[in-house]
C-alpha cells in the first residue's frame, strides 16, 4: 500500500499520525522506565560493586540482556495494548497498517527487535521517521505499522 493510500484510510477512520515530538517523548519515558526495571533487577550487584568504573564494566556486561528486556517489554505491551507505558502516557498507540488493528504478536516481536537494532545502529532507524511522509522508522517499515494519536 503507497503512503497515499494509507493517508486517506487513516482519514477515512479519523486516526492522526502521532507527531514525533510525541514520539520521541514515549521513547524517552519508555528508556526511563526500562532502566529503571533492569536497575531494581540487578540492584544488590550494583550495590556490592563500589566504584564507577566497576558499574560501568559490569553494565557493559549485561547488554544482551539489557536489550533482551527491552525486546520483551515493547513486544509484550504492543501485542498486549498497542502501546508501552511510554506511549499511553502521551496518548499514542501502535496499529498495524493494512487494517488499522493491534498488531500481531510476529510484529510486535518484530518491531521490538528492529527498534534495538536501530538504537544500535546510531539510531538511523528512528532519524529516518523525520524525512518519511507517514513519519515511519525502520520498526514501522519492517512490521508493517504506523503510530496514531489516540
Amino acid at each position: 500500500m503507497n503512503p497515499e493510500e494509507i493517508e486517506e484510510k487513516l482519514h477515512r477512520e479519523q486516526l492522526q499520525l502521532a507527531s514525533v515530538n510525541k514520539r520521541a517523548f514515549a521513547y524517552f519515558l519508555d528508556e526511563l522506565i526500562v532502566s529503571a526495571i533492569f536497575a531494581i533487577i540487578v540492584w544488590d550487584q550494583l550495590k556490592s560493586l563500589g566504584s564507577p568504573e566497576a558499574i560501568m564494566a559490569y553494565s557493559q556486561s549485561l547488554i544482551l540482556y539489557i536489550m533482551g528486556v527491552k525486546v520483551l517489554y515493547q513486544s509484550v505491551f504492543i501485542y498486549m495494548y498497542g502501546a508501552t507505558l511510554g506511549k499511553l502516557a502521551v496518548k499514542i498507540r501502535v496499529i498495524e497498517s493494512n487494517y488499522l488493528g493491534l498488531p500481531t504478536v510476529k510484529e510486535a516481536i518484530l518491531r521490538a527487535v528492529v527498534r534495538v537494532l536501530s538504537e544500535m545502529l546510531f539510531y538511523l532507524g528512528f532519524i529516518v521517521a523525520l524525512f518519511s511522509p507517514l513519519k515511519m522508522t525502520w520498526q514501522d517499515r519492517v512490521a508493517s505499522t504506523l503510530v496514531v494519536d489516540v
